[in-house]
């Protein structure tokens, strides 16, 4: 049976291992934390005359650096004049070159939100009249490429590194302390210092790049890493390798001098490495807590130490599952994992799963304030996938409760038994001991007189070869041992179970991963709410602005095209069309059509083909609507050769 089952865990773990590659892979670009909520010139504006100053709001602060805000001119080139500033709030502003002249101005931007993830974007403006402009401004966010790629692997390295840390100590210190000279378990917790010690590390050198330029070659950039630990995010990365250093004296006193000590120093050594250990994870949590999420947005002062409890717990959950399964395969048949401390683990993860819901639910509550983020929001649909894998992982942990008792019931049974069976032989040996020894004692005697030379001689052979018997008898009886035990069905169902727990939790821990990087909900409908609202303000100033939901049901054919009429009156009009994904950013497509039709009088279809601008932004000058009327606007989108939908809305016009 244990033949067959190594090479099923091994293709097992690579299937698990490839499916969280894939999960990341896919994410994509990080989501921009913090969003752009409004501007002056707003998005799409034509105004009279040049402004002096580009003005961007966001949803929360932002960290800017020199060249964050920029504006193009139609040909490409730069007309702020850099240095961008706050001016109170999270409003910031860059200066402009005075006598511009007329034509479309594109605005980017790339900030570093509070909670450490970079946003990027940008959007047109036009002074005068608009015009065809030579700048592309590509569809990637920032964060993306292959330096986002490896800052997304370092950091599920760093959050694996971290639960098998702290998780494979506390199950050895506090459920199987036999395990501190298992040399599998010595591995393992070494193992998550490793990765979480090289996964900090490697943080602060992409860092820089993963904020900037997003080069390669900037990674090992001297002058950005400089930078970068002048941050938050860089003050909570060397925090992390400081609190790693005690970690260190932590495994080497644990799997060191621990197993050296008597019983009642061994009682005074766990109190004070439980105590040691506690402050030692409790800081490495607290690494993240004060760099993300948590540290910003609603009641940061109570969401910093309730996402503390909430690392502690997955790690107490997940690490000690993972040092549980490790202790299953691979503990010497000399020390094996107990049932006792089966169940002390099954009471140590009961107490993580109650953590992880009480503080699971504050943190949904915080970060998307409405049950419409569940299903409206990417972290909302998130956040159903990783409470479904929770409720699947508590489901597959029921079962292995199941099976720990009945090992815990076999175990005494058979204690009981061997107990019986010692005492008979016990009886059985001393009797023929007895009858052994009056009968062989005088031959013994005269023997003893007779070979004593060639005892002499034949000593160091006999020792030898006596030795090796002893070995052989040795290893026979701990094959023996190991088959009778992997040969107990209840310790079977026990592997497989912790097996299946194990392989959800690293899926677990890729959404989770996924889910540290995408937008709050509540943030992501504050956007949109601030965007209504500047919406609603651009048509009560007589330009009308429709959004109009569109399918394909193509590849990327889900999304928003939005239709600015200025001034929205019969006669000559201004018309831009921007084509938006679901999450707000803009994106190309093949084609985009326009027609007008006023059902009441027979007039239209009235056909307009927008010129392209710049990504996911069309516009079209003297739009000619002959009268007042209530309209019907209707846009075709097609998204692929055989890929299109038409979408259309009323509205009052003039």
């Amino acid at each position: 049976m244990t033949s067959t089952i190594a090479p099923r865990v091994r293709t097992l773990v690579l299937l698990l291992l490839a499916a969280t590659g894939l999960l990341l892979a896919g994410a994509g670009p990080v989501s921009a934390h913090a969003a752009l909520t409004g501007s002056d010139p707003r998005q799409g504006a034509v105004v009279d005359k040049a402004p002096q100053q580009v003005s961007l709001t966001f949803s929360e602060k932002v960290a800017l650096a020199d060249d964050s805000l920029r504006v193009l001119d139609p040909k490409g080139k730069r007309v702020d004049r850099g240095d961008p500033a706050g001016t109170g709030g999270t409003t910031y502003s860059v200066k402009l070159h005075s006598g511009l002249p007329d034509g479309t101005y594109t605005v980017t931007y790339q900030v570093v939100s509070e909670d450490s993830h970079p946003v990027a974007g940008a959007y047109t403006f036009s002074i005068g009249a608009p015009s065809k402009t030579s700048v592309s401004v590509d569809d990637q966010a920032a964060g993306g490429g292959v330096v986002g790629v490896l800052y997304g692997f370092g950091r599920y390295v760093s959050y694996a590194g971290f639960i098998v840390l702290v998780g494979g100590a506390a199950f050895v210190l506090g459920c199987w302390r036999g395990g501190t000279a298992v040399r599998s378990m010595q591995r393992l917790v070494v193992s998550g210092w490793l990765a979480l010690t090289a996964a900090t590390l490697g943080l602060l050198l992409v860092r820089g790049s993963y904020t900037g330029s997003g080069k390669v070659g900037d990674i090992f950039d001297l002058d950005l890493l400089g930078q970068v630990l002048q941050t938050k995010t860089g003050a909570a990365l060397v925090s992390r390798l400081l609190l790693l250093a005690a970690a260190a004296l932590f495994i080497a006193v644990l799997f060191g001098a621990y197993d050296k000590r008597d019983d009642e120093e061994k009682r005074d050594l766990t109190f004070g490495l439980a105590i040691g250990g506690s402050v030692v994870a409790a800081g490495l949590a607290a690494s993240w807590a004060m760099s993300e999420h948590a540290s910003t947005g609603l009641q940061a002062g109570l969401a910093m130490p309730v996402d503390v409890l909430h690392l502690l717990a997955v790690a107490g959950w997940l690490g000690g599952l993972t040092a549980l399964l490790v202790a299953l395969y691979r503990a010497p048949v000399e020390t094996p994992v107990d049932g006792a401390a089966v169940r002390r683990f099954s009471r140590l993860a009961f107490g993580s799963v109650l953590t992880l819901v009480v503080t699971g639910v504050y943190q949904s509550w915080r970060q998307l304030g409405s049950w419409s983020a569940f299903t409206g929001t990417r972290y909302g649909q998130l956040l159903l996938v990783k409470i479904g894998l929770v409720v699947l992982l508590v489901g597959i942990a029921w079962i292995s409760r199941r099976w720990t008792a009945r090992l815990a019931e076999s175990g005494a049974a058979v204690s009981a038994e061997a107990a019986e069976e010692g005492e008979s032989e016990a009886d059985a040996d001393a009797d023929a001991d007895v009858e052994k020894e009056r009968v062989t004692s005088g031959a013994v005697t005269s023997a003893a007189t007779t070979e004593s030379g060639a005892a002499d001689t034949g000593a160091g052979a006999g020792s030898e070869r006596a030795a090796q018997l002893a070995r052989q008898r040795a290893a026979v009886d701990t094959a023996r041992r190991k088959r009778e035990r992997d040969a107990d069905p209840n310790r079977f169902g026990l592997r497989r179970s912790v097996l299946a727990e194990a392989g959800v939790a690293v899926v677990l821990l890729a959404v989770t991963t996924m889910l540290t990087s995408t937008e709050p909900g509540r943030t992501e409908e504050q956007a949109a709410a601030a965007s209504s609202s500047a919406t609603a303000e651009a048509n009560a100033a007589g330009a009308l602005t429709l959004d109009m939901s569109f399918d394909t049901g193509g590849e990327d054919g889900k999304g928003v095209v939005r239709i600015d009429l200025d001034p929205a009156r019969a006669g000559a009009n201004e018309m831009h069309v921007y084509v938006l994904r679901p999450n707000g950013r803009a994106f190309d497509i093949p084609e985009v059509k326009v027609a007008f039709t006023l059902e009441a009088q027979d007039i239209g279809p009235l056909p307009v083909v927008p010129d392209h601008i710049s990504t996911g932004h069309w516009s079209a000058s003297g739009v000619q609507i002959p009268m007042a009327g209530d309209w019907k606007i209707a846009v075709t989108v097609r998204t692929s050769d055989i890929d299109q939908a038409t979408v259309s809305k009323n509205a009052q016009i003039g």
